[in-house]
């Protein structure tokens, strides 16, 4: 039977009515109760800087004070977060949405990485792998955030590169080591000790019971310093020689990827058993394009395109339009099981169909994410219980066009069909690390009417470093598969980008900025984010009680990382989900995890329209944090 927006997926019966009556009566005052923010709003009239580390937003707010637009100031954040290794180094990968006020257009920038010469199915295949590591040399796609800084910066910022790269290089120099990194470092230490790099830079008290830096230990890192030294020498001797602001820090981007930068990554990367060649970095370019898009509630949404897993968010409030959510209830068992299983269509859409878009054939996003085929969706959608064998659409025969992969869909919902009763508890654990895997966000906005969003990543602990840049390495060659049957358009092919799970986000209003918002999480990060707009947009929460407002979690997908781990019906809770709400759910064919917190820590800025002014949001738990002014 096809899911109307009306209809209710709770137990029948009339017994239940007063029941549930009250469970929503008590759940409304539950949830009433539990928004009161820990943590205040940013207030703000001329700009804002939030991101993942205290001393980054620092970073960015003096880049303002400097008189730098949001461009350069998220720039400069994205330097030293990637110095201080919040969940990502140098050699990860960026990507970015960014509102231009002079156009009223939203960009998209892309800056992740590709695979390697040497990365072909085969090569893995033959390792006996199923999937492509998730650590090491061999795991590293080409560095992106270096590129992607400097041609953000060249293009919509207004500072040289030595006035952005300035506080990162500040910190390389030494920073006090925070308590967080600090036990990363430790736990990782096993792995880091495998390459010498790494060893170097990670473990200066190597052979005692502690060898990562001390919490409050000042942190040096004078390789990376050199390296950054080395891209500002190039954008200084090319003004000497007469060079403007853009071509000069082009100069510098130039000497990273193709001049003595390159090599030492190169021989570094290699020395360890990677396959990075200077062709490799040579021909890698950041690309500039246009966001896709879709309208809900009289807001227009921006994503990047399906080289991440934006369009899911997409694709999930277009299922979500015809349904009034409000009346729901927050997370009461009908909204929640109606989220979750829209979410189901939509993430199975993006396991199978979601990929690089320069490499043939051509996703048929466009189809994914109109309005027609999330109504055709719809009618898939169980109202009564929690579908495990929920799987991708076929966009094609829907449109009357042939499906180029039509053996590889089958394929794949049979290997759904294998996941169904083989998890257990301990493998349950393991999902949600992969699921939850970090980095961090970054949003910045000026009063001249700049915005940016950025989610980059790549290079988290335990990194390999390559050679004596103090570069470390991607490992997001995991995020591929092997077989087309796991999903054809993410099979690993040289030059080719893996999809990738990082998603910025901004949303219009009369064509003027609302909001911009991403989170860090993996998996999670799209569902996140959705449940956040609506928080907003159905739930009238302020921006801080969004970013704190209790969330859940669907596992009902294939994780992008290690094993690609698939638990059909899995569903994270926050521990203080009331019982009948759990009781409801679990009768729904759901498997429930709690957790303290399951909102994830999401960055936000409001623009308030009708003062001139700026709100800003970070989660009550991580680091996340900013300044305004």
């Amino acid at each position: 039977m096809p899911f109307t927006p009306r209809q209710c997926p709770l137990p029948r019966g009339t017994a239940w009515l007063g029941y549930c009556l009250l469970g929503l009566f008590l759940n409304s005052w539950s949830q009433q109760a539990e928004n009161t923010p820990q943590k205040p709003p940013l207030h703000g009239r001329h700009w804002m800087a939030i991101t993942g580390k205290p001393l980054a937003a620092t970073a960015g707010a003096r880049i303002f004070m400097q008189g730098g637009n949001a461009i350069d100031a998220a720039c400069a954040m994205l330097a030293a977060t990637c110095t201080m290794h919040d969940a990502l180094s140098w050699g990860g990968e960026t990507q970015a949405l960014i509102f231009n006020p002079h156009s009223g257009k939203v960009i998209a920038l892309n800056a992740l990485g590709v695979a390697p010469s040497g990365a072909t199915a085969a090569f893995f295949l033959n390792q006996g792998l199923r999937y492509p590591p998730g650590e090491g040399p061999q795991a590293a796609v080409t560095p992106g955030t270096p590129g992607g800084l400097m041609v953000m910066l060249a293009e919509y910022g207004t500072l040289t590169l030595e006035q952005v790269l300035g506080p990162a290089m500040e910190l390389a120099e030494g920073y006090p080591l925070e308590a967080s990194t600090s036990r990363w470092i430790e736990r990782s230490k096993e792995s880091l000790k495998q390459w010498e790099a790494s060893r170097r830079v990670f473990l200066p008290h190597l052979g005692e019971a502690y060898e990562a830096p001390r919490p409050g230990e000042i942190f040096r890192q004078p390789e990376l310093h050199r390296t950054l030294e080395k891209c500002v020498m190039a954008e200084k001797r090319a003004r000497a020689r007469g060079d403007n602001r853009k071509e000069a820090i082009m100069a510098a981007y130039d000497r990273f990827y193709r001049g003595d930068i390159a090599d030492e990554l190169v021989q570094g990367c290699r020395d360890e058993g990677g396959l990075f060649t200077h062709a490799d970095l040579a021909n890698w370019k950041v690309y500039v394009e246009e966001p896709v898009t879709t309208t809900f509630r009289g807001l227009q949404i921006y994503k990047l395109n399906s080289w991440v897993q934006g369009p899911v968010m997409l694709q999930i409030l277009n299922m979500l339009e015809p349904f009034d959510l409000k009346s729901m209830g927050l997370n009461s068992s009908r909204y929640i099981h109606t989220l979750y299983q829209v979410m189901n269509l939509a993430f199975a859409d993006r396991d199978f169909y979601y990929g690089d878009p320069y490499f043939p054939p051509a996703e048929p996003i466009q189809t994914l994410i109109s309005k027609s085929y999330a109504r055709h969706r719809l009618l898939s959608l169980n109202p009564e219980y929690n579908d495990p064998l929920a799987g991708p659409g076929d966009p094609y025969s829907w449109s009357g066009e042939p499906n180029p992969f039509a053996s590889e869909l089958k394929g794949f919902v049979a290997g759904n069909q294998e996941h169904i009763g083989k998890k257990d508890m301990a493998s349950l654990d393991q999902d949600r690390r992969d699921f939850l895997a970090g980095t961090t966000s970054i949003q910045a906005a000026d009063e001249s009417g700049w915005v940016v969003s950025v989610t980059p990543s790549g290079g988290w602990l335990p990194a390999c470093i390559a050679g004596k840049t103090g570069i470390g390495l991607s490992q997001r060659m995991q995020s591929f598969v092997l077989k087309p049957e796991d999903g054809p358009y993410n099979v690993v092919e040289p030059g080719k980008r893996p999809r990738a799970t990082l998603t910025p986000t901004i949303a219009l209003k009369g064509g003027k900025p609302w909001l911009c918002y991403s989170v860090q999480g993996g998996d999670t990060q799209e569902q996140n984010l959705v449940q956040f707009l609506l928080n907003t947009v159905e739930f009238g929460m302020t921006i801080q009680e969004a970013c704190e407002g209790p969330h859940f979690t669907s596992y009902q997908m294939r994780a992008s990382f290690g094993e690609h781990a698939y638990s059909p019906g899995k569903l994270g809770i926050r521990r203080d989900l009331p019982s009948w709400t759990r009781n409801e759910l679990e009768g729904m064919g759901y498997i429930l995890e709690e957790d303290f917190r399951t909102s994830g820590p999401i960055t936000a800025i409001y623009f308030d329209h009708d003062h001139g002014t700026f709100w800003g949001g970070a989660s009550n738990h991580g680091e996340d944090t900013g300044i305004a002014w």
